[in-house]
């Protein structure tokens, strides 16, 4: 069954679950409207009566420091045109507006508004669409939005680990903050913040797996399952991970050994060895000659026929995968490994699925391309083609995974997000490039992420503002029954007249599709008023500005 008739048939056939769920999002937006500052108006109603058909299977991918040019980039690289990745297809398209604590503070600060306050928000102080833009860069593209992104020399924006926070608790935290409270009334007070992960395993039994081409113990992993005020500790995160929560999967770079970080920087030593010796993990590392994505997706199955969980731990001398490797052949585009010891994106992905769709209660997957962020602070455009066609690959390793039929798993219980946590480089596409072309690359071999040299692009064809993370709104993609009714719900509630969300609001969609919707501590203190509605272009539509 092909991946239009799968989706088309699924979001033809509302179960009784979803009308059930949809009753109670739609029931809070009349609640957004402007508040009174003595009674906050909340973001989130009242959990809705449990429904007998929930989702039973959560995939969430994150592309790290994506953001839609770099998917506009990747598909012309690929395709010749705007729109051909994988989850560039599904049905729901949105974006995501991603500010933290520590960004919202700095904006008021120079406004002379009151630093964040989870009882009262401004949405506008974290994120103004009326200077930024009512959609990701190029659907919108105001005069405003250089100064308004640009204007410092760092930019205001948020972190990995806050953004990751926000996506996974439904709580904004400051800057280096992992599921860990910002010490406000509502936040935690300074403490760990119960995850999304803990929530599913706890209530419904759901089996867990994080995935990542970067170390597992990095910001947007660790956010799903450990806690810490301090995204740097990356010992004590990765004790946490594999020696308290215990996740049915973890996948991911840090290995320490040969050709690997050359240290125990993202685990200890004896963390490592406590995995190696536990009888409940069947561990698989990188090894030199030897096929990452085979020795891996090998462990997955020997893991899922003897009931055991399954840890992978490969990288490079940076702690990540290897960025796969674009090549600059127009009309021939060509992408290869960089090394066939790590396994790419998808096939990390399939090893967890094969893992985890072992368990019949259900199971949450959090896959990130952490790689696209690094590309993007090195403004490599090359490098970012890589890493964002390494996530195309695996979006569409979980789109066949679900199609194939006798597996369990359907669109109508299956929910599949493609998000960012937040943009980087504040990249400008001037000139349209054609399939398999690459813009010439000044520095080459002296720029990029290891060097941390950014890249140039002499002849214009596309443009870096920043070699750090900029506080653009980031796209969205996702499929399934209760993907569209739901988002669609949420989408401007914070910030009128556009069809913006905020990244906290994902945490309360993935928890209500899969039956276990919570209840926001955070209110909004007033909402300003709408902006006139003017066209927008559809990502669709090819803009080389």
């Amino acid at each position: 069954m092909g991946l239009a008739l799968g989706l088309g048939l699924g979001m033809r056939r509302l179960s009784p679950f979803l009308g059930l769920i949809l009753a109670g999002v739609l029931s809070l937006v009349p609640m957004l409207g402007v508040a009174s500052p003595a009674e906050p108006a909340p973001v989130a109603a009242p959990a809705p009566v449990p429904a007998p058909m929930p989702v039973r299977h959560l995939i969430l991918f994150i592309g790290d420091g994506r953001n839609l040019a770099d998917d506009i980039a990747t598909s012309r690289y690929l395709f010749g045109h705007d729109a051909g990745l994988s989850y560039q297809r599904l049905p729901y398209q949105g974006q995501v507006a991603t500010w933290d604590v520590t960004t919202y503070d700095r904006y008021a600060a120079e406004a002379g508004a009151a630093p964040y306050d989870p009882q009262a928000i401004e949405p506008r102080l974290g994120y103004d669409w009326t200077l930024g833009g009512r959609a990701s860069y190029p659907r919108d593209d105001p005069p405003t939005a250089g100064d308004y992104f640009l204007s410092l020399p760092n930019p205001f924006a948020t972190d990995s680990a806050a953004a990751a926070t926000a996506m996974v608790t439904g709580h904004k935290t400051v800057k280096g903050a992992i599921a860990w409270g910002t010490g406000t009334a509502g936040e935690g007070l300074g403490g760990p913040l119960p995850t999304l992960a803990e929530l599913l395993r706890a209530h419904l039994g759901f089996a867990i797996g994080i995935v990542s081409t970067v170390p597992f113990s990095h910001a947007t992993p660790a956010a799903l399952v450990s806690h810490g005020p301090r995204r740097d500790d990356y010992p004590a995160l990765a004790a946490q991970i594999l020696g308290e929560t215990r996740p049915e999967v973890v996948i991911g770079g840090g290995f320490p050994g040969h050709s690997g970080i050359a240290s125990f920087k993202y685990l200890s030593r004896e963390t490592h060895a406590q995995v190696k010796a536990d009888p409940a993990y069947l561990m698989v590392e990188r090894q030199p000659g030897v096929d990452g994505a085979v020795s891996l997706l090998e462990a997955a199955q020997a893991a899922a026929s003897t009931g055991r969980k399954l840890f992978g731990l490969f990288g490079g001398p940076q702690g990540n995968f290897e960025s796969p490797l674009a090549h600059d052949l127009p009309g021939t585009p060509l992408l290869t490994r960089a090394t066939v010891e790590n396994p790419l994106l998808k096939d990390a992905v399939l090893a967890a699925l094969r893992v985890l769709t072992q368990d019949p209660d259900g199971l949450f997957l959090l896959a990130e391309q952490g790689d696209i962020d690094w590309a993007n602070h090195a403004n490599d455009y090359q490098r970012m083609i890589g890493t964002v066609w390494d996530l195309h690959k695996a979006v569409q390793t979980v789109i066949d995974y679900v199609n194939r039929p006798g597996d369990g798993m359907t669109w109508e219980n299956t929910l599949l997000l493609v998000a960012s946590d937040h943009a980087t480089g504040y990249t400008r596409l001037i000139i349209p490039l054609g399939p398999g072309d690459l813009p010439r690359q000044a520095g080459a071999g002296a720029c990029g992420y290891d060097s941390r040299e950014p890249c140039t692009y002499p002849d214009g064809e596309v443009s870096y503002g920043a070699t750090n993370h900029t506080n653009e709104p980031v796209p969205l993609y996702a499929a399934g029954t209760a993907a569209a009714p739901l988002l669609s719900a949420v989408e401007g509630t914070w910030y009128p007249g556009t069809d913006l969300i905020d990244n906290t609001q994902l945490f309360h969609v993935m928890a209500a599709a899969a039956g276990l919707p919570q209840v926001s501590p955070l209110k909004l203190k007033a909402v300003a008023p709408a902006i006139p509605a003017t066209p927008l272009a559809t990502p669709q539509e090819s803009v080389g500005h």
